[in-house]
């Protein structure tokens, strides 16, 4: 099974000046574990999750104040959507993360995640081979 069967084809973007406060509650109400932020004039594309929020709050910083380039993860990896799930979840073992950005080109087009994976290997009742750090 590929990414392109795998992946989430809505994409929740933000921009690199809302508050965590409001890029928590984007991703409350989607439903979704991580925004793609888009910062043509920065870094270009990023990605903040849910585990970048919990820091920011663990060290006692003010979530209305918070911005989200200051938490975004620049230094991506990105998939593309005819990598095999195998390749998706040996990148996220590698990096320990749970979410990669689908690019297609220079165009986001979805996103996976560890979930993602797991329920395509779960549906199709394929036990996926060890995968090596």
């Amino acid at each position: 099974m590929l990414v392109r069967d795998a992946m989430s084809t809505v994409i929740l973007t933000i921009g690199p000046d809302h508050t965590l406060r409001q890029a928590a509650r984007l991703m409350a109400a989607r439903r979704v574990g991580a925004a793609v932020v888009h910062d043509p004039g920065g870094c270009g594309i990023g990605i903040l999750t849910e585990r970048d929020i919990l820091v920011s709050l663990g060290l006692d910083e003010d979530p209305d104040v918070e911005r989200a380039q200051a938490h975004t993860t620049t230094d991506v990896v990105f998939a593309a959507p005819h990598w095999t799930l195998d390749e998706a979840a040996a990148a996220m073992a590698r990096g320990g993360f749970r979410h990669l950005i689908v690019l297609a080109g220079h165009e986001p087009v979805g996103i996976v995640s560890v979930r993602d994976v797991v329920r395509c290997w779960t549906d199709s009742g394929r036990r996926p081979a060890a995968v090596s750090a």
